[in-house]
């Protein structure tokens, strides 16, 4: 029989190994926490190194039901938890445990009250939570100068700490699509990790303000990101990268999570990048490919930064949800570079047939269609029309369409298109709002290119058979189904 000695180093090894018990704090935002909640549980999850819970009711927690965990992650802005929950909290952070704050959870508590699910202030004030601030190390206020951001937009993330654990090995820098949050006030303890500079030309302050900083509270560690607005913006690599660093730092005071800008992926798997832009869309678009985590790595660019550099060497499938028309001559050759690239696939949805419609190459040889912004030789401009019921057949048998049984959903239809008679249809509705051809694969003999019609809203990016269809597309498209 092994001995106690022998015993206690095989448990320590096991308790080491064990993954880290987490809490994320949600419930109220003026954020969208219904799908950040969720995505960021995903993220952790992922890891391997996390055990991770949810609570949407904090007004309940005690020391005693935090005790099982070693770090707890802020979604949440709303009102006050009452006394017992805010001393648990607080109490949990100083005795050396962790605090995880994310963007929104950067108004909590303060001197001003947001409406829960709206970026507007109320102008009721709500009774300041002091140690909350000495917690999380800054704050928004409503006093001048008044915390805010300018317009979301594209901005460089300066990584001015790189000696820190959360940061080291990450390089100088990363861009985000995101808010960028300025004139919050500051704690003068706080280690800032990362800064932006604020332009100035779209209401910025033209000052470089902090992003991501940590925090001593006690004997705790506190990590606080001003980063991730929503799914779009978690899906950020540089967020990615930063938000689990930070969270493992803030629960074991180390970090063991490699230190990269992209998020792992299953060994062969394809790498899938999902262009966004010129078009709005629901969020629930970006926690869809949540669900092809094991299948596929996907990272998410809005126009028309991927078309700046050579996509061949980083990606076998373009998935392209958006709607544009101006490419420079050098986004363009990118772009066709791409394409024509043997191996290479491309997944066109929804709003995309919009894409490029003055590019005969693009529309008549590559997508085989093409939707009409206006008049053209005697053909009328196309149409939509929102929230239609469609009954949607299979009319192929392809491997696209494995798993997909008939589709009944509400969505957004178009009628009026040009469609080449030499695509292969895979789906079809009667729908008389709709042309009929709901998805096709493409003639195009240099990739395999598919356009899928549907997925205008959260109706169809959470129908079970429309995220089928979007997942066997894009591994047929990278030749791996």
């Amino acid at each position: 029989m092994p001995s106690a000695p022998i015993l206690a180093i095989f448990a320590a090894a096991v308790l080491q190994a064990a993954p880290i018990p987490v809490l994320i704090i949600s419930g109220q935002n003026n954020h969208d926490w219904r799908t950040t909640t969720p995505h960021l549980r995903h993220l952790l999850a992922n890891t391997g190194k996390f055990d991770v819970r949810v609570t949407e009711e904090p007004g309940s927690l005690t020391p005693n039901a935090l005790a099982k965990y070693q770090a707890l992650i802020l979604d949440y802005n709303g009102p006050r938890w009452g006394p017992t929950t805010e001393r648990a909290v607080a109490g949990f952070v100083e005795s050396g445990k962790g605090l995880v704050v994310v963007h929104g959870a950067s108004y909590a508590f303060g001197d001003m009250e947001i409406l829960a699910d709206k970026h507007v202030r109320t102008g009721v004030h709500q009774p300041i939570w002091p140690q909350y601030r000495q917690m999380t190390g800054a704050w928004w206020s409503d006093q001048d100068p008044k915390s805010g951001h300018a317009p979301r937009h594209i901005y460089q993330v300066r990584l001015t700490n790189r000696e820190h654990p959360i940061t080291a090995g990450l390089g100088p820098s990363f861009q985000v699509t995101d808010e960028l949050y300025h004139n919050l006030r500051t704690n003068p303890n706080i280690q800032v990790l990362a800064t932006a500079h604020d332009d100035p030309s779209i209401g910025g302050t033209g000052h470089d303000e902090p992003l991501i900083w940590t925090v001593a509270y006690g004997k705790g560690r506190v990590f606080h990101t001003a980063l991730g607005h929503d799914v779009a913006a978690m899906m950020e690599p540089g967020f990615i990268a930063t938000f689990l660093r930070g969270t493992e730092w803030a629960a074991s005071a180390s970090v063991t999570i490699q230190a990269k800008l992209e998020p792992e992926s299953p060994k062969g798997a394809p790498r899938v990048l999902v262009v966004t832009g010129g078009h709005d869309h629901e969020t629930t678009f970006y926690s869809m490919f949540e669900r092809f985590a094991a299948d596929m790595r996907v990272n998410v660019n809005p126009h028309p930064i991927p078309y700046n550099r050579d996509l061949r060497k980083d990606y076998d499938v373009l998935v392209l949800y958006d709607t544009i028309q101006n490419l420079t001559d050098q986004q363009r050759a990118n772009l066709r570079n791409f394409i024509e690239t043997p191996g290479k696939g491309l997944v066109a949805l929804h709003h995309s047939i919009a894409d490029f419609v003055d590019w005969p190459w693009w529309y008549e040889e590559v997508i085989g269609g093409r939707y009409l912004l206006k008049p053209d030789g005697g053909q009328p401009a196309s149409t939509y029309k929102h929230d239609e019921e469609l009954r949607v057949l299979p009319v192929s048998k392809h491997p696209i369409l494995k798993g997909v049984p008939p589709m009944h959903l509400w969505d957004e239809t178009y009628k009026s298109m040009w469609i080449s008679p030499k695509v292969e249809v895979l789906l079809r509705t009667d729908n008389p709002t709709s042309d009929g051809p709901v998805a096709w694969v493409s003639p195009y003999d240099k990739a395999r290119v598919v356009f899928i019609q549907l997925g205008h809203d959260h109706t169809a990016h959470q129908y079970p058979p429309y995220q089928q269809l979007v997942r066997n597309a894009i591994l047929w498209a990278a030749g791996t189904k």
